[in-house]
Parts: structure tokens; C-alpha cells; sequence
């Protein structure tokens, strides 16, 4: 090369910075190589040349980390959800979750960012995103399940080369609050329970808030995963709440598919438990033993009076025609109990609140907890800790004598 001459171009693969005809900066980086095996450098163009190289630093700090978008046009917000929603999350969870991905998705992600792009949505734009929720009226949980799908969602897209890092794991999750954590006492246990002494598939009720178990769980109990000889029974399968999907050849002119005269479901009515967690095995105690075995002989009492309208199912806790009870009418069911026996209003899965709550007053290791519970993670057991120390000294006592030996109920 004659002396005196620069050399204005880089070698093949370096990075180069220029001034363009059209008065601006330009910057072009190598970040690896396409599908067709051509190189698979970046542009990016600023207004000055500090600018330019800050952005190709930026490109080449992502090229080592492996963080790159792969090349095409940019997703939206919106089509990427609608993507992962459509294609990938059912092949890695279970209807039920699917139902809850929806919501999140389409009742509020979508709305509320999916005309941002996705490479460019940062953690300032998910946490107004948040705070307009809560302001507009939603429940802190329904933010805290909305964050944890788009995080769910947005992991994936970086995992397929479409986004460099995760927004939501730098925007801080909405908190649930205490107030979601209630458990019942132990008095107020024994009351739903002598109340359910009243009722037929009373042993439903134990089973919820002595074991925990989800309400799926307990609608998909069938007879074959309870060894009362051994004392213990297997959660391996859940009972789905009901989708459904037009039947209709003509439009019916409603706007819910459940509401469709030609309805058709879209989902099974079992499915196995929603995690590997989930499908464990409960030890059960003596007393509730005893109610399960006399729970058993006035099942079989029904089946004899329905004689040929029995449907065989095997579940431990079906209708009075051995069909497995809707959703619906099971929570019905609670609600009616808790005004029978006096005791607060409350949700179903405050049952659950409450097993999770006295095996720990009790002292049973977190990790013997995670298990009865069919919990995948510490956090759960972590929401549980702060409700221990201010019910133990007011709960620890009656648990010893065990829910079943009182009779004191409150005055009617």
C-alpha cells in the first residue's frame, strides 16, 4: 500500500464506523451468521459519531453475551403473545393454566402494551403498565398472575433469539398483600366439619382442610388412588373447569360459546396434576380414615338406590348419580356450609390456606410442606411465613388435641 494512504475499510468481521452522504453516522457490526451462511452484520445510524459508537459497542456487548435478536422484522408486542399463546405455551402446561395465560393475555397484555415493539419494550413501560391496572380496579393478584405470564412468555421469546433480555425480570412484580393469605382457626375447622356431618360427601370437606388439596384435585379423587389400609392417598389427576367452542352451523347469535344451544367441549374432563409437584402422595390421618371408610359404605348405599341411573366413575366425592359435580356447584356447596356452621365467608381455597398454615405452626420442615402441598417452589411457602408467628400462640394448642375431639360449636 502506497505510503501516505489510510485504509477506510475493516477487515472482514470488525466493526466499522462512518460518515454517510446523508450527514449522519453509521455503524455496521458482525454478530454471527445468518441461515443462508452469509455474515449477519447490524446496522445502526445516529446523529454523531460518540452517539454511533455508543450503539455499536452496545451491538457488540450483545454479540458476545449471546444476546442478539435474531435478524427479520421486529415483533410486536402483541404478535408475539399472540404467538406464544397460540403455539407454544400449550405444549409445556395444562388447560387449567392455559385459561389463566388468556385472560392475562388478551384481557390485559394485549390492551395495555402489545403495540409496543418487542425489542424495545423496557421495564419503565411494564411497571406503568401495572400501576394503570391496579388503578383501573384490578386485585393485586390478578396484576401478580398477569406478570407472572408475561414473564413466562417474554422468557421464551429470548430463549427463540427474538428478544435480547427479559423487561419484566427488571420490573419489580406487583405485590399480592397479606390479605390473600387467610386461613381459618381451629375452632372454626371443627365447626365446618361437625356442620358437614350433616351432608352427604362429607368427607369432602376433611379432605380440603385437613390435606389442602385444590378443588381439581379433590372433584378428580377416584377410589383407586386411596389405600385405606395403608393410610394414605395419590394425587395424580385434576377435574377441569368446562371449555367450550360453537357447535352451531348457523351463527346462534351468542356471543359465549358456553352459552351455544350446540355447545361442544374443548377440553378433557381429567388431565394429570399440573406439575410433576403436584402428583405426590398424602399421608392420611386416622380420623379421616374413619370418614373416608363410612364415607365409602353410603356411597355404595346411592349406588344401589339409583340402581341403573348410576354412572360408574369410581370418584370419591360424585353426585348423588355418580357424576362428577360441576365446579359451580361445589364452591355452592362451601358457601352454604360456612352459613351453616356460623363461620366467615371465605374462598374454597382458603381451605387449602389453612393445612398449609397449621403444618407449619406445627413445625413440619418447608421442605416436607413443599411436598403435602404439591408446592414446585419455595415462594409458595414463603407467602404462608408471615401468617405462623401471628396465629401460633393462639392455634398451636388446640391443634394438638386434634380438629376432630372438640364438640363446642357456636350457639344457633
Amino acid at each position: 500500500m502506497a505510503e501516505g494512504k489510510k485504509r477506510t475499510r475493516q477487515p472482514n468481521g470488525r466493526s466499522s464506523i462512518y460518515l454517510g452522504k446523508d450527514g449522519k453516522w453509521h455503524g455496521r457490526v458482525t454478530v454471527g451468521v445468518r441461515d443462508d451462511g452469509t455474515p449477519d452484520r447490524r446496522h445502526v445510524e445516529r446523529k454523531t459519531r460518540a452517539e454511533v459508537a455508543e450503539a455499536v459497542r452496545d451491538l457488540e456487548k450483545q454479540r458476545d453475551a449471546k444476546t442478539v435478536r435474531k435478524p427479520g422484522k421486529a415483533w410486536t408486542v402483541k404478535a408475539w403473545l399472540t404467538h406464544w399463546l397460540d403455539n407454544v405455551a400449550p405444549l409445556t402446561v395444562n388447560d387449567n393454566t392455559m385459561v389463566g395465560y388468556g385472560v392475562a393475555v388478551r384481557k390485559h397484555l394485549i390492551p395495555g402494551l402489545g403495540a409496543h415493539r418487542l425489542d424495545r419494550l423496557g421495564p419503565e413501560h411494564i411497571k406503568v403498565f401495572y400501576a394503570k391496572m391496579q388503578a383501573n380496579g384490578s386485585k393485586p393478584a390478578t396484576a401478580h398472575q398477569v406478570h407472572r405470564t408475561f414473564r413466562a412468555a417474554l422468557n421464551e421469546a429470548v430463549r427463540r433469539g427474538h428478544l435480547g433480555k427479559n423487561p419484566v425480570l427488571l420490573a419489580k412484580a406487583p405485590k399480592t398483600g397479606d390479605h390473600e393469605v387467610e386461613p381459618y382457626t381451629v375452632q372454626e375447622v371443627q365447626w365446618l366439619l361437625k356442620a358437614a356431618d350433616q351432608h352427604r360427601n362429607s368427607a369432602r370437606w376433611a379432605v380440603a382442610l385437613a390435606l389442602g388439596l385444590r378443588q381439581g384435585e379433590v372433584l378428580g379423587l377416584q377410589w383407586v388412588d386411596i389405600d385405606l389400609d395403608g393410610g394414605f392417598l395419590m394425587v395424580r389427576r385434576s377435574r377441569h373447569r368446562p371449555q367450550y367452542a360453537h357447535g352451531c352451523t348457523e351463527p346462534c347469535g351468542r356471543k359465549a360459546a358456553g352459552y351455544c344451544p350446540q355447545k361442544r367441549r374443548t377440553n378433557p374432563e381429567l388431565t394429570a396434576t399440573k406439575s410433576r409437584a403436584g402428583r405426590r402422595v398424602v399421608g392420611l390421618p386416622e380420623q379421616l380414615v374413619a370418614l373416608l371408610r363410612a364415607h365409602e359404605k353410603a356411597q355404595q348405599a346411592e349406588r344401589e338406590a339409583a340402581e341403573k341411573r348410576w354412572v360408574e366413575n369410581d370418584l370419591v366425592f360424585p353426585d348423588e348419580y355418580g357424576r362428577s359435580p360441576s365446579h359451580r356447584r361445589d364452591w355452592a356447596d362451601w358457601k352454604a356450609l360456612l352459613a351453616e356452621a356460623q363461620v366467615r365467608d371465605g374462598r374454597l381455597h382458603d381451605a387449602r390456606h389453612t393445612a398449609a398454615t397449621a403444618l407449619l405452626i406445627l413445625g413440619v420442615p418447608e421442605r416436607a410442606v413443599m411436598g403435602l402441598m404439591g408446592w414446585s417452589t419455595t415462594a409458595m411457602t414463603a407467602r404462608y411465613q408471615h401468617m405462623v408467628s401471628s396465629v401460633r400462640s393462639g392455634i398451636a394448642a388446640q391443634v394438638d388435641a386434634l380438629i376432630w375431639e372438640s364438640e363446642d360449636a357456636p350457639d344457633t
